[in-house]
């Protein structure tokens, strides 16, 4: 996408330790077994057929939803797939109001894209929010090593016509742009999940390692709502035990 573009229509959206990945990809008890402390979802309890992922740019998300599309048998929607059109011209937006919801119609599906006019709806369509958080500057090295990556070819996630330019006058602001994310973009995101978490499996991954934890096993990840389930327990006050005997 070109950067004037990114910039203009993207509507993008800091860092907890993450888990210590072992070097076999067994399930629960050796790759989560630090994460004990957690409630573990009963069998069947997590649902995940209706799958959004959102992020900053450069966060991973198009890879990511095709390497989680594979291990659950999902079909993946990029939205730039639909909002572009060869030359990089954009959608309407009333056509692109209509099209996003003609696309939520479907039964199973994983989409990834910001897009923040369309965010409400997509929440509430989805059973399940993959919340990319990782750190700024792994973003903006991403996205750079895109435009280098896609320079002679096209990009999947991309509608055919649209080339990535290796050389843009405004590469440094996008750049900041990417930077930015955290103060610009997240706090408005985080408010839309916290009101959700509730009701959705909303998972955020704040590093690389992260997404790896997730992928291997994506039902077993803690979700934003038992994270904030143990935070409430530790925050209550101990009551002393009198002894009755």
């Amino acid at each position: 996408m070109s950067i004037q573009n990114s910039l203009i229509n993207e509507n993008r959206w800091a860092q907890s330790v993450a888990p210590e990945m072992p070097k076999s990809h067994y399930r629960t008890q050796q790759t989560f077994k630090h994460l004990a402390q957690f409630s573990r979802p009963t069998e069947g309890s997590i649902d995940m057929k209706r799958v959004l992922i959102i992020g900053s740019s450069g966060s991973g998300k198009s890879t990511l939803a095709r390497q989680l599309g594979s291990k659950l048998e999902l079909p993946v929607i990029h939205l730039d797939r639909h909002y572009w059109h060869p030359g990089w011209v954009g959608t309407p937006q009333e056509l692109w109001q209509q099209t996003v919801s003609r696309l939520l119609q479907r039964d199973n599906w994983i989409i990834d894209g910001n897009y923040r006019g369309t965010l409400p709806m997509r929440l509430k369509a989805a059973d399940s929010v993959v919340f990319l958080d990782l750190p700024p500057w792994i973003c903006a090295m991403r996205a750079v090593k895109r435009r280098i990556q896609y320079h002679r070819r096209p990009r999947p996630d991309i509608a055919e016509g649209c080339k990535e330019p290796l050389f843009d006058p405004q590469l440094f602001q996008f750049i900041r742009h990417v930077l930015s994310y955290p103060d610009r973009a997240k706090p408005y995101v985080m408010q839309q999940l916290n009101t959700i978490a509730s009701d959705k499996h909303v998972v955020l991954l704040k590093s690389p390692r992260d997404v790896d934890n997730f992928l291997s096993a994506p039902l077993d990840f803690p979700s934003l709502k038992l994270i904030h389930s143990r935070q409430m327990s530790a925050s209550k006050p101990q009551v002393a035990r009198v002894p009755m005997d």
